[in-house]
């Protein structure tokens, strides 16, 4: 199986986060390249993709090996190495990499502090420099700057044959929804015509929908607010009441209901501070609902 495609791996200290986000014209890219466990580190295995790398670097890092010795490790059991490309960070964010001599080029890698950028068959290594330049600088948790370095790679060169798949995967402890598995964020776009930018637009999704609202977006529902709620769910049919302005415990239950269906319970709950609203969540339902 041969992944030609560019893909960045990385870890953040301040969130305990670990990562990988890649791009490659093969369909569903992440569900082969992209390997990623809490406490233990990220992965990426491409070129002609030995798929074990994965599961198998995973275990080695969790055991407290470096992301330098489970290359090694890696590599010296395995008789293709000259065709794989494989880039990792380990629970401490370690970075290592190797591109064996036989990757079509252009194929190389670029280390940094806490990152790896990786990729064959490129238009040259301008790829994986405004990568790195790119998580460097970009501002946002580590997904943004993930996504944001995928996007620079491929607005400048990318996988020389064309695009067709991205995806990005980011692991914290608990960090997934509930809070019961580690898997904080895995979006992936398996065919599309510019799938690194569909992937940034379901990122913006996914902020949305499952990111946790800021203490200086909350906003009163004031009685105009309130105007505007009310006319949401009156049209949507979860109001029989008039739209009066006055945020009632009617109103509360009919907007409950709303935000059950809108799937934004994790940005205003009835269980909560009621007579305020996410600002990111009212733009949203101005957005959709508003006239």
């Amino acid at each position: 199986m041969q992944v030609n495609t560019f893909s960045i791996v990385g870890y953040d200290a301040n969130e305990q986060a670990w990562g990988v986000a890649v791009a490659s014209k093969f369909p569903a890219v992440g569900a082969v390249v992209s390997w990623a466990r809490a406490g233990a580190g990220a992965l990426a295995t491409q070129a002609l993709c030995k798929m074990s790398f994965g599961p198998g670097g995973l275990a080695l890092m969790a055991e407290g090996k470096s992301a330098q010795e489970t290359l090694a490790a890696l590599l010296a059991n395995d008789p293709g190495a000259a065709d794989r490309q494989v880039g990792m960070v380990d629970a401490g964010g370690g970075a290592a990499a190797h591109t064996g001599e036989r990757c079509y080029t252009w194929a190389g890698h670029k280390l940094g502090e806490g990152f790896t950028c990786q990729g064959n068959i490129l238009t040259g290594p301008e790829t994986l420099e405004a990568m790195a330049d790119t998580f460097i600088t970009a501002s946002g948790e580590l997904a943004d700057r993930l996504v944001s370095a995928l996007l620079a790679g491929d607005t400048i060169g990318g996988d020389r044959r064309g695009k067709q798949a991205a995806a990005v995967v980011v692991v914290r402890p608990k960090g997934g929804y509930g809070g019961d598995t580690d898997r904080y964020l895995d979006l992936r776009v398996d065919d599309a015509r510019e799938p690194v930018q569909e992937l940034q637009r379901l990122l913006g999704v996914h902020h949305l929908f499952f990111g946790k609202p800021r203490s200086e977006d909350q906003m009163p529902i004031t009685e105009a607010i309130a105007r505007e709620l009310q006319s949401f769910v009156q049209r949507l049919g979860y109001y029989r009441g008039e739209v009066t302005g006055v945020w009632d415990d009617s109103s509360k239950q009919a907007f409950w209901a709303m935000v059950g269906n809108e799937n934004l319970e994790e940005r205003w709950n009835i269980e909560g501070n009621t007579d305020f609203i996410d600002r990111v969540a009212l733009e949203y339902l101005r957005e959709r609902y508003g006239r």
